[in-house]
């Protein structure tokens, strides 16, 4: 039998009654063990993230189907057949750590790689594009998301107002309001990276690349209606259908492909290449092999080891970059940093993140310094020294990136087409699809003010006319896109 004991091990008589002064007296505040087990329970919680706060996860591997050496250096991609153990957390964005798993959301599709090179994390969604291009204005668009600060409700006005002033959200908004707006589950959905990352070859090449996980599980999604019927029955669908595949062994899969662009082709494309509100067309930069990913083991602890799991984008290894993707570059420090808040300072040594590669760095001291802090070598704490402590390697310096432009604060509104893409999107939908996505729209959009529906009717309008007709006929409204673009094709 396991004793039980306080944190510090001192051994428990009672775990059943405070200490009080006779049966009737009050508590005493020497009862250090009634104080203790308070103190904790006050902080079983850690601050929820901000964003993407309701996760499901697991562990698995990635394995390697096809040679992508010549484009990186990475080992993780050295041979096929390599395998590399990762753990992965996916999430809805908007709603808070309580919200129902099947809601109309964007799915956040979080991965770690544990390489002997140390951790790459690969932070993407269930889309390959997002709502805004410059990270000026992720707060503002977050902000839209939550709660209203009078009425402490999400607000359709709010959300529609900042997508109507922001017409580079337009491709975003029609693939949420479709109906890849809402998987059944998160193995029945695809992931991406989203962002342009970089990779780099052994001979100082630069490639631009973009990754895709294309589900082998098959894209499934609810309707709105079907959505709110699983509500009702329960909302904690999807972590029942990930942990119940993965306990019953059916491993889900995903099939993972890159797109790779030579480094000075992002000078020739009529799009920003960078641009995280485009997309690459598969005809000029297809998908190229590259391997199989496969979920196969449930935590034992799902805070320690899925509420804990912390991604970065920062979080890169040689032969794997970053690219001018502005929304990149923030979250390179802005993920961390939130990580950095909600964890403590040395989040990156707790066991779900801890490397598998050594670890040695000239961090000291802080909050939570449970693992060495220059023990084996108390001399070595500063750099450089002379006292054989860790060294800088400059074999892994990648090359300089060879794009470049005077520092300024460029109106990433200005020359930008928001609207082909989200046509060419529109009219890849078939009848049925399209007239969901009018429904889902007008269903979003009940309750916002007619002045702010038609200005997002015109974005509508500009990506293809039957778009705006169509979301209008749903809403029953006249359609005043025409006379507001004065353009009547």
């Amino acid at each position: 039998m396991k004793r039980m004991t306080t944190s510090a091990g001192n051994p428990i008589s009672d775990n059943q009654n405070s200490l009080t002064a006779g049966a009737r007296g009050p508590l005493l505040i020497q009862d250090y063990q009634l104080i203790e087990k308070l103190a904790h329970q006050n902080r079983e919680r850690i601050p929820e993230r901000v964003v993407h706060a309701k996760g499901w996860g697991a562990f698995g591997t990635l394995t390697v189907t096809n040679d992508i050496s010549k484009y990186t250096r990475a080992k993780i991609f050295s041979k096929v057949g390599k395998q590399t153990e990762m753990v992965a957390r996916f999430s809805t964005v908007a709603g808070e750590l309580g919200a129902a798993d099947q809601e109309r959301d964007v799915r956040g599709f979080a991965l770690k790689f544990y390489t002997e090179e140390g951790n790459w994390d690969l932070v993407g969604n269930n889309t390959p594009v997002f709502f805004v291009r410059d990270p000026y204005k992720f707060p503002d668009f977050i902000h839209t998301q939550k709660r209203h600060p009078r009425t402490n409700l999400r607000s359709g006005t709010a959300m529609w107002d900042f997508w109507s002033l922001s017409p580079e959200s337009l491709h975003q908004v029609t693939i949420l309001m479709s109906d890849r707006g809402c998987p059944v589950s998160p193995m029945h959905m695809n992931g991406y990276g989203s962002h342009t990352y970089s990779f780099w070859n052994d001979a100082g090449e630069r490639y631009w690349v973009k990754f895709h996980f294309k589900t082998r599980q098959g894209h499934q999604h609810y309707t709105n209606a079907e959505a709110a019927k699983v509500i009702g029955r329960t909302r904690e669908n999807y972590q029942e259908e990930l942990f119940g595949a993965i306990e019953n062994k059916d491993f889900p899969q995903w099939d993972v492909f890159v797109q790779i662009m030579p480094e000075m082709d992002a000078e020739k494309t009529s799009y920003n290449p960078f641009d995280l509100t485009k997309v690459w067309p598969h005809g000029d930069y297809p998908l190229i092999e590259l391997g199989v990913l496969e979920l196969n083991r449930n935590a034992q602890n799902y805070f320690t080891e899925i509420e804990m799991a912390a991604y970065s984008p920062s979080n890169i290894v040689p032969g794997i970059s970053f690219s001018p993707d502005k929304m990149l570059q923030a979250r390179v420090f802005s993920y961390a940093d939130a990580h950095r808040y909600r964890l403590g300072t040395h989040y990156e040594m707790l066991p779900v993140n801890q490397p598998k590669a050594a670890v040695n760095h000239y961090h000291k001291d802080g909050a939570m310094r449970f693992f060495d802090n220059f023990n084996e070598n108390p001399d070595a704490y500063y750099e450089p020294n002379s006292m054989n402590g860790p060294q800088e390697d400059p074999s892994v310096a990648e090359p300089p990136l060879r794009i470049s432009g005077d520092a300024d604060r460029y109106d990433h509104r200005e020359g930008n087409d928001d609207y082909t893409q989200p046509g060419n999107l529109f009219r890849l939908f078939d009848d049925g699809q399209k007239q969901r996505l009018f429904n889902n729209i007008a269903e979003a959009m009940a309750g916002v003010p007619e002045e702010i529906i038609q200005r997002q009717l015109v974005h509508f309008h500009r990506a293809d006319p039957a778009y705006a007709e169509g979301v209008a006929r749903a809403l029953g409204i006249k359609n005043q896109a025409v006379k507001e673009t004065g353009d009547s094709k």
